[in-house]
């Protein structure tokens, strides 16, 4: 069983989270991580970065907010992946994981002085997104000594991809110096030559809907200042280039395109001094490392028609699929279909909406989908929803946070078997009592006692 592709093992799980009672009248949706599926796709990511410069020092730090849950972060360290924070909250988590803070970086373009004066205390890396937090930079340097790798981070104004959201390279981004702007460039050499602790450059362009070429020109124009400034300097002052992450993930299939040995070999043609040994490399690789691991597990709770369309009520919408309810133009989501026992569904398709229980017209996670006739009691299972869709709960009509869980298929198991799926928690459902907590309750008198 365990040799099964990550379409047979998700199968397995459905079935087994329906038969353990995961999901079920109790805990009616439920996310699931395959183990397996993100092992493999460290491995991918590591390889191929090995592939294109073997001699290079490379850190992948993960990207936090993909998937901000603490045993997710244990596993990738467990893999030999680093960290990328953005927030306190996120630092928390990657430490309560484990993570060295050597094996750290702290990006945000919001920083408070108190942030600033952890990281360095603790030795984390940091990229300064602003002339501003330079300048805060230059009294703590001077005020305590700190290990801390510094960088600026960059922006190389390249463009948009096709999510105007996610891109973070275009004319007018709030992230990073913007380069092509008057007088930037000269600025930032002059900003580097004046302090020899400066040793790395930031540069991210962009997240899902970016091409690839998009992302390999703003890291060749990283590059291009880097040696820019070294040369000026007249040593290998910069030392490190911390290129972002950001590979797009395809939502149509189970294909994994494009591949991180695509981006890789794209990198290594386009910038070829990036792998010859002068300097270490930091990716921040978020999404492409855990969306295909990922399902949503929800259960219709209701069937109804309107209008002549079919529609199936689940207890998935968006509370935990948000961007793809606001946003499915951008990011629509694969849907299959489950019977009560978690077995696939495979009669005639029929066009169906797939509704969410929020109290707003426009929770629908598939509008008009041809799939196989949904009953109340059956299973929808939302597909690539490894990233994001785990750790971000909208609290949308006070729907409690759903359980995440792991699973793994035990060696010698048997199709049918239920018990060949072992689960682990990742994330414990949310309980009513602690919903109730986390609004408020202990200060239920407070405003009434304002008088």
């Amino acid at each position: 069983m365990t040799g099964q592709s990550a379409d047979d093992r998700r199968t397995a799980a459905v079935a087994a989270a329906v038969g353990q009672g995961v999901v079920g009248a109790a805990h009616p949706v439920a996310g699931l991580l395959d183990v397996r599926g993100i092992r493999e796709a460290v491995a991918a990511l590591r390889e191929a970065f090995a592939e294109a410069g073997g001699h290079v020092e490379v850190l992948h730090a993960f990207a936090v907010k993909a998937a901000a849950l603490v045993p997710v972060l244990r596993l990738l360290a467990d893999e030999g992946l680093g960290c990328e924070v953005a927030s306190p909250g996120e630092l928390a988590l990657a430490r309560a994981a484990g993570v060295p803070p050597g094996r750290t970086v702290l990006d945000s373009p919001a920083k408070t002085g108190a942030e600033l004066r952890e990281a360095l205390a603790l030795g984390i890396a940091v990229n300064a997104d602003s002339r501003e937090e330079l300048a805060r930079l230059d009294a703590l340097v001077g005020s305590a000594p700190t290990g801390s790798p510094l960088g600026v981070r960059v922006n190389p104004q390249v463009g948009c991809g096709s999510i105007d959201a996610l891109s973070t390279a275009t004319e007018t981004s709030k992230f990073g110096v913007a380069l092509r702007d008057a007088g930037a460039r000269d600025w930032l050499i002059r900003a580097y030559a004046e302090r020899p602790w400066l040793t790395r450059m930031h540069a991210h362009v962009g997240s899902q809907g970016c091409p690839l070429e998009l992302m390999a020109e703003g890291v060749r124009i990283a590059y291009e200042l880097a040696e820019e400034i070294n040369g000026v300097v007249g040593r290998q002052q910069i030392d490190t280039l911390d290129i972002g992450g950001g590979l797009p993930v395809n939502f149509a299939s189970d294909e994994v395109t494009p591949t991180f040995r695509e981006y890789a070999r794209l990198l290594a043609a386009t910038v070829p001094g990036l792998f010859d040994g002068r300097y270490g490399l930091v990716t921040e690789f978020g999404r492409s490392l855990l969306a295909k691991s990922g399902t949503v597990l929800a259960r219709v709770e209701y069937t109804k028609s309107a209008g002549g369309r079919r529609i199936a009520v689940t207890h998935a919408g968006a509370q935990v699929a948000t961007r793809t309810v606001f946003a499915p133009e951008s990011w629509p989501l694969r849907v299959a279909v489950f019977d009560a026992l978690g077995r696939p569904k495979t009669s005639e398709p029929v066009p169906q909406d797939i509704a969410g229980p929020c109290c707003f017209a426009g929770d629908l996670v598939a509008v008009n989908r041809p799939l196989p006739l949904l009953e109340a009691g059956d299973h929808v299972a939302l597909l690539d929803t490894g990233a994001y869709y785990f750790s971000n709960h909208f609290a949308y009509n006070s729907l409690p946070r759903p359980g995440v869980y792991g699973y793994a298929l035990a060696e010698g198991g048997s199709d049918g078997d239920d018990d060949a799926v072992r689960f682990t928690p990742v994330r414990v459902p949310q309980t009513l009592d602690e919903l109730v907590a986390e609004s408020g309750e202990a200060c239920a008198a407070g405003l009434t006692a304002l008088g």
